[in-house]
C-alpha cells in the first residue's frame, strides 16, 4: 500500500510503519492480554486481526489494524490501540492511515466501538469521525460467539450495543 510499506513519519514523537513478520509475537500477546483474543466481531462479522494489515507505532507503542474496504466501500479501522492513552499514539496513528487510504484511492474511514466506550467516542469525534449507524445488542449477540467479550465497561456501563462512526480522509 505505499508509503506504509517502506515506513514513515507522522510527527517526531511516533514514527508509523508497517506492521511486519516480527511483529507477530507481540501482537498476539497484545490481544489476547488485552482484547480477548485475536478475533474481533464487528457487525457479526469475524475478522482474525493478525491476518489483516497494520501501521505500528514507535517501538510498538500503538498499533492500528485495518481493511481497504468495507462492506459500504469505506475504510474499516478494526483496532486502535495505544499502550500508552493520551500521549497523541492514536492521533499519530489516525493521521498515517488517513494519508495511507487517501494515497490508496480511499475517501472515508469506518470505526465501530461499543456503546459503552465513552473514551472512544469522545477521541473519534474529535478526530472527526461523525456518528453514522448503532446496532441495538449486537454486543450481545457477538458474545454469544465470543464468550471473552465482557458483559461491563470500564465505565461501569454495561455493554450491549455497537455503534459506528466515520469519516471523510
Amino acid at each position: 500500500m505505499g508509503k506504509a510499506d517502506a515506513g514513515f513519519a507522522v510527527s517526531a514523537c511516533w514514527p508509523i510503519r508497517a506492521k511486519r513478520d516480527g511483529d507477530d509475537a507481540w501482537l498476539r500477546a497484545l490481544l489476547d492480554e488485552q482484547w480477548g483474543g485475536e478475533v474481533l466481531i464487528v457487525r457479526g462479522i469475524e475478522h482474525r486481526l493478525p491476518e489483516y494489515p497494520a501501521l505500528i507505532a514507535g517501538e510498538r507503542d500503538g498499533i492500528a489494524i485495518f481493511r481497504e474496504a468495507g462492506t459500504d466501500g469505506a475504510a474499516e479501522l478494526l483496532l486502535l490501540h495505544a499502550v500508552r492513552p493520551r500521549c497523541g499514539i492514536g492521533t499519530a496513528l489516525l493521521a498515517a492511515l488517513a494519508s495511507l487510504l487517501r494515497d490508496a484511492g480511499r475517501h472515508r474511514l469506518r470505526v465501530t466501538t461499543t456503546n459503552d466506550n465513552l473514551d472512544a467516542l469522545a477521541f473519534y469525534q474529535k478526530q472527526s469521525f461523525r456518528l453514522d449507524e448503532s446496532r441495538v445488542g449486537a454486543a450481545d449477540a457477538a458474545r454469544e460467539r465470543k464468550p471473552t467479550i465482557p458483559t461491563m465497561g470500564s465505565n461501569g456501563i454495561p455493554i450491549h450495543d455497537e455503534i459506528d462512526l466515520i469519516r471523510t480522509v
